[in-house]
């Protein structure tokens, strides 16, 4: 009878090559990577979750609420124009929009584009021919018209300017329907007030006329009835205001028994009589006859004239 063959010796029932896998490694051994498939297709944005090395980035601070971007430095070129008094803004965008400004040598086009405070702007020829076109009329102006848009029931008085009401002189321009296109009051003179009215195409005169920094003075002369004592000719010359606000200094004098000469350098609605009201005096009448160098002189009354070439406010 054959021999049984025998079991190993030394190793327990119930023991194997599993069990003996379980046994600990060695100690210089080091354990096995693990590996973890990422399925096909999923790999970008598996890689895209992994943290970056090194330290993470502070997270971004939300911008306040009614916070503008920064604008890009300099001062717009038309402002620059207009403060310079080369022409309006509106002129200026529309020279620059033609290609007829240069800055610093360098010829702009784009609109809204800034420059140093200091920067040297020049006009091209055509520019300043079409400025030399835009006319500036002085209008006397009579009683019954307003100076500017119309009211209802009353005649703005650039319906005057009308070839049978122009002053001619040999060497004046023939008028042309083209003088009225954007002829505008630089400035007003009430509707029962006559004088000196000026018009314009051009705003460079309005600016110089009536914008906030303007230094020309215009010449009144009033006629008033009432009392008016040596403290209240001072108040007309400084110290009273309207509408809460202060007036600028003005010269104020005697020129007969009942005419006063005013000369401001502001043009407040209605300035002129609410001055005399707070002192007690009544207007009976109000004629201007100067603005800056220009005067009225001997324009009739209704008639205009356009500005000479030698003249400057």
């Amino acid at each position: 009878m054959a021999d049984r063959p025998r079991k190993p010796q030394g190793v327990a029932p119930g023991t194997g090559a599993a069990q003996a896998s379980r046994a600990p490694p060695a100690a210089n051994v080091k354990p096995a990577r693990v590996v973890r498939r990422i399925p096909a297709g999923s790999l970008s944005s598996a890689a895209s979750t992994r943290p970056a090395a090194g330290p993470s980035p502070a997270p971004a601070r939300p911008a306040a609420a009614g916070s503008k971007a920064p604008q890009a430095a300099g001062v717009r070129i038309s402002k620059l124009m207009a403060e310079r008094g080369l022409c309006s803004r509106r002129n200026a965008d529309d020279y620059i929009a033609r290609g007829w400004v240069f800055v610093d040598g360098r010829r702009v086009s784009e609109l809204g584009t800034r420059a140093d405070p200091s920067a040297v702007i020049v006009l091209d020829k055509q520019a300043q021919a079409c400025q030399q076109s835009r006319m500036t009329i002085l209008l006397h102006k009579p009683m019954g018209y307003v100076s500017g848009q119309p009211e209802p029931g009353f005649t703005p008085a650039v319906t005057l300017i009308q070839p049978e009401n122009q002053l001619c002189t040999p060497d004046t321009p023939v008028f042309h329907p083209s003088c009225l296109k954007g002829l505008a009051p630089a400035g007003r003179l009430d509707i029962d007030s006559t004088g000196l009215l000026v018009l314009t195409q051009d705003g460079r005169v309005a600016r110089q006329l009536i914008g906030q920094d303007s230094s020309v003075d215009k010449e009144y002369l009033v006629r008033v009835e009432g009392q008016l004592d040596g403290k209240g000719l001072a108040l007309l010359n400084h110290g009273l205001s309207l509408d809460e606000r202060q007036l600028k200094p003005a010269k104020v004098e005697w020129l007969n028994d009942d005419q006063l000469r005013f000369v401001l350098r502001e043009g407040r609605k209605r300035q002129i009589r609410r001055m005399c009201e707070l002192v007690g005096l009544r207007v009976r009448g109000l004629k201007r006859v100067r603005i800056g160098a220009v005067r009225l002189a001997d324009l009739p009354l209704g008639q205009w004239r356009f500005l000479r070439p030698d003249e400057v406010f």
